[in-house]
């Protein structure tokens, strides 16, 4: 569905992706692992097109978006949900994921997507009214995802989703990616937290120093000795 092929990126001097390549299915969810520093933000960001690709190809549905505006791609169905969640604080919940669905504001389908939003995030129903920037960090960080969800994407990329969550969220949270995937969206996932991610993933591609270090299905990589020696750190 959305293929990568050999891209390389630059911030400045320092090159920051060398010949990176993933491919992801249908209606399945690909994670993207990898230390710190590794280059996942970085692929997300060609993929949404607020970083330049130097060299290689993004393509849609074999349509190249390559050199397409972040908003061209918005507008095909790709929704990037960045680190950090990025909320407006003083703005209310339901404010908050009105913005998300900004793109699609002339299919008159606010409120159903709304419900459905509300439908995964019950908490955010509860709290529809509340400024984002007073929830928990759990709750900011299903805000971020139902705003994503608001657009009504194609491809969903969510980058570092469990970040500074509790145990038992990070756990409610990859439960509701994987039922996202469920119900027939694509999803890109960059996670550091490599035992959950796989344990949801269809398949997954992991980079290190900005290159495409191993890829294949989820199951593949979990039953890796080396990937588990190099990445898990048993």
């Amino acid at each position: 569905m959305l293929d990568v092929k050999n891209i390389s990126a630059f911030y400045g001097d320092a090159q920051a992706l060398e010949d990176v390549s993933l491919s992801l299915q249908p209606h399945q969810v690909t994670a993207l692992l990898g230390p710190n520093a590794a280059g996942k933000s970085t692929t997300l960001r060609v993929i949404s097109g607020t970083v330049a690709a130097a060299s290689g190809s993004v393509s849609l549905e074999s349509q190249d978006i390559t050199k397409m505006s972040p908003a061209e791609r918005v507008n095909l169905g790709i929704v990037h949900v960045p680190e950090g969640r990025r909320l407006f604080g003083s703005m209310t919940v339901e404010d908050n994921l009105i913005l998300g669905g900004y793109s699609k504001r002339k299919d008159r389908k606010t409120t159903q997507r709304l419900e459905k939003v509300y439908d995964l995030f019950p908490r955010l129903a509860e709290r529809r009214k509340q400024e984002a920037g007073l929830m928990s960090g759990g709750e900011q960080q299903m805000c971020a995802v139902g705003r994503g969800l608001m657009a009504d994407p194609r491809v969903l990329m969510i980058d570092e989703m469990s970040l500074g969550l509790a145990p038992v969220i990070v756990t409610q949270m990859f439960q509701i990616v994987r039922d996202i995937a469920d119900t027939g969206m694509t999803v890109l996932l960059v996670e550091q937290h490599v035992k959950h991610a796989l344990e949801v993933a269809d398949f997954a591609t992991i980079i290190d120093g900005g290159k495409t270090r191993v890829s294949g299905t989820a199951e593949e990589l979990r039953n890796s000795d080396t990937v588990r020696e190099s990445y898990f750190g048993s």
